[in-house]
């Protein structure tokens, strides 16, 4: 009796979140930790490439290869958008796991058929299936923040987004060796075969203790509006949005910069490779150090002095003229954007009730993933305009109209506890 009064008051000391989840929490975050990795590695394992796999499906004139790789983003950032909130929804009923299963080894099927794809529409339309059926980092995400105490937030998921550009840093700098050695289509079965081994530690190695709510739980409200209307989340929402949009307009026209400055098609894909490895490099260890930096200083603080760094490292592109003068910029910039997303998610975490964050982290998607629909097909038209420099300046600009936002918009929320109304 004494042991479990003692337990029930250690609770009390750490709140109610400390309580959520799975005991072995941290068995969880560093099993999940791994099979990120393995998961983001598979996806940017393809991506140095991809405008030059939309030439060899067919592609010959430089600005429809732009314009068509800035749609194979846009294809899946809108069927993302749609079917965020959806799984978010199904995670809150039926356990965040479930969801990072599904994601993971969608995303194998699906990546392993784009390599057979024989002309850019079929491409396209994976792509957007792929939106459909994938989206491992929010679905990880809302399982970590659902079992880890609140005050190891931001360590926590600095932890996965750490996992998200180390797997990213490793991915594209490999793909693009196999893709210059093998063709395009041989990295899409590596992809395929990396997303199965981290559905597989997944499936076997996180444990979950997930309570399904019963049906007058279910239906004591709208869980839409319960979530929507919760104080702050719509300003984080419209940040997700307007971030990603920024962050990816130079998305599907970056390989096609480093060709222009390399100057030969024979090694651009290493070289994009090369510099994604680094900046993931970079942002791996930023997202880790700043997340935990984020607990102790204030998620808000920290997330408008990455977007202001993030902003003014874009602009110096204009002026690159070689690989080493890009690596070094990728540095930086990386280094702001690893510290970015733990900031936002920690903030999302600890605004919303616990058995809500399924669906929150949904409409982060939706937001997150309408940002990056938009962006790489404002990016692509401007690239076809005006060349590949001038969308950098135009990314700076909207980067720091950003961090003002994000300075006016999210005042209010450091006034009172942040996390006042998180079970």
């Amino acid at each position: 009796m004494m042991d479990k009064d003692r337990a029930e008051k250690k609770v009390g000391e750490l709140g109610q979140a400390e309580a959520d989840g799975h005991p072995r929490w941290r068995v969880t975050l560093y099993t999940m930790w791994v099979a990120q990795s393995f998961s983001i590695m598979g996806f940017s394992f393809v991506m140095p490439f991809i405008p030059f796999y939309v030439r060899e499906l067919g592609v010959s004139e430089e600005g429809m290869v732009a314009i068509w790789s800035g749609l194979l983003g846009t294809g899946a950032g809108l069927s993302m958008a749609v079917m965020g909130p959806i799984w978010g929804g199904v995670a809150d009923r039926y356990g965040r796991k479930l969801m990072v299963v599904r994601a993971m080894f969608g995303g194998a099927v699906v990546l392993s058929v784009m390599g057979l794809a024989r002309n850019v529409r079929e491409l396209l339309g994976l792509r957007v299936l792929q939106g459909g059926i994938t989206g491992t980092v929010p679905a990880s995400i809302a399982l970590i923040s659902s079992v880890v105490p609140k005050r190891r937030l931001g360590f926590s998921l600095g932890l996965m987004q750490m996992a998200v550009f180390s797997g990213g840093s490793i991915g594209p700098y490999i793909g693009g060796i196999v893709a210059d050695h093998f063709g395009y289509r041989v990295p899409f079965a590596v992809t395929g075969g990396l997303l199965f081994v981290g559905g597989m530690l997944v499936l076997v190695g996180v444990k979950e203790r997930f309570v399904r709510p019963t049906p007058e739980e279910r239906g004591a409200s709208a869980p839409v509006k319960e979530v929507l209307q919760i104080p702050g989340l719509m300003m984080l929402l419209l940040v997700y949005l307007l971030m990603n949009l920024s962050a990816s307009f130079v998305m599907p026209i970056f390989p096609l910069f480093v060709e222009e400055i390399v100057g030969t098609p024979a090694r651009a894909a290493t070289e994009t490779g090369l510099l994604l490895g680094i900046q993931g490099v970079a942002a791996a260890l930023a997202a880790v150090m700043v997340g935990r930096l984020s607990d102790h200083v204030g998620h808000r603080r920290t997330l408008i002095t990455c977007t202001v760094i993030a902003g003014v490292m874009s602009f110096p592109h204009v002026v690159a003229h070689s690989v080493p003068q890009l690596a070094l910029l990728r540095v930086v910039f990386g280094a702001a954007a690893g510290g970015m997303l733990p900031a936002m998610n920690a903030m999302v975490a600890m605004i919303v009730p616990r058995r809500r964050l399924g669906q929150a982290y949904g409409f982060t998607t939706t937001a997150s993933a309408l940002g990056w629909a938009t962006g790489p097909f404002l990016g692509g038209l401007v690239a076809a305009a005006v060349g590949y420099r001038i969308p950098f300046v135009i990314m700076g600009v909207m980067l720091l109209l950003v961090a003002l936002a994000q300075h006016r918009g999210l005042r209010s929320r450091e006034k009172g506890p942040l996390g006042e109304g998180a079970e």
